[in-house]
């Protein structure tokens, strides 16, 4: 059964998502000088404690298996990269998150509150002009290589290039340089005490420098070498793409990943516009849309997959605060 949903956006979180790259959210922390801590809070302390086992709302006995396919929020005709970090150009939708890693994550429970991923642990200097994060030893590309702090370093240095997107260089600005201490301990200097930038370090994507090669990196396009659960499996005249679980990633016994990522195929279909995009869910050639407008909700999304039930519609209460829609 296939489902829509309706959401209202909120204009802040819309100019958000619009200025970021997909899966990179500005979080905010305040901490002083403290050990190595496998999570940070905003508020308070961390719901899950150090030794949580899985999010509570992730089932680690789900069934794993099966195929499902989506469509990006935003409408876009085809893509032209699978390099998600530079400007030129169009990439394919999924790849932050099925693909690339960052250093901690998010849970969807809590709001500004980061765990461990790639990096195990995270400290904050007592003057708090600097932040060092240690790397899990089992952290691994889809390669095979272990991710170093080197690969850290090359990835920040990177993407604040010129070569990249330039919203790296201008979440990180005050970022005055990266050491890299030990193969699995990086350091990350401040030009100023700046009580964000730790956790925004957080969520710094890492990728392999052999994915980019000798290669200037706004000129890569191809496949990732990245960490995450899913590889690309396959694209399709440039509208399709089809990632595949990866039996062999290296994080399935992670807290924050036990119970997710459990479809043995995530598939992603592109439409040149809103109309047709809709018309191919009503057609049942994709599983679930999201609908952020709520004239089209009350409108459009009628017809006899929704008189049978094929069509679900589902309304999820948004407590955000949000604009006003004609």
């Amino acid at each position: 059964m296939a489902h829509a949903l309706y959401r209202p956006l909120s204009p802040a979180r819309r100019r958000l998502l619009q200025s970021l790259p997909a899966g990179l959210f500005p979080l905010a922390a305040v901490w002083g000088a403290e050990p190595l801590h496998p999570a940070f809070a905003l508020y308070d302390q961390p719901k899950y404690p150090p030794d949580f086992t899985h999010f509570d709302y992730a089932d680690p006995t789900a069934p794993v298996g099966g195929r499902i396919v989506l469509t990006p929020p935003t409408v876009g005709a085809s893509f032209d990269k699978l390099n998600p970090f530079t400007l030129k150009g169009t990439a394919a939708p999924g790849l932050n998150t099925l693909v690339f890693e960052t250093l901690m994550t998010s849970s969807w429970d809590e709001p500004n509150t980061v765990y461990g991923l790639l990096a195990d642990d995270i400290a904050v200097a007592d003057d708090g002009l600097s932040t060092q994060f240690h790397l899990n030893p089992r952290a691994r590309f889809s390669n095979g290589d272990p991710v170093t702090a080197s690969d850290v370093a090359y990835s920040f240095n990177t993407l604040v290039s010129a070569a990249a997107a330039p919203q790296f260089a201008s979440i990180y600005a005050d970022v005055a340089g990266v050491d890299v201490l030990t193969p699995r301990l990086v350091r990350f200097k401040f030009r100023r005490r700046n009580h964000e930038m730790p956790i925004l370090l957080a969520g710094l994507p890492v990728f392999s420098p052999k994915w980019t090669g000798r290669r200037a990196f706004n000129d890569v396009i191809d496949a990732p070498i990245a960490s995450g659960p899913y590889r690309v499996a396959r694209t399709a005249q440039q509208r399709d793409i089809t990632y595949a679980r990866r039996a062999d990633y290296w994080g399935w016994h992670l807290p924050t990943r036990r119970g997710q990522f459990n479809f043995s195929e995530v598939v992603y279909k592109l439409y040149l516009d809103s109309t047709a995009r809709l018309e191919a869910f009503k057609a049942g050639e994709f599983d679930l849309l999201q609908e952020f407008i709520a004239r089209n909700w009350a409108r459009q999304y009628r017809g006899p997959g929704f008189d049978s039930g094929a069509l679900k519609k589902l309304e999820l209460p948004n407590h955000n605060p949000a604009g006003f829609q004609g």
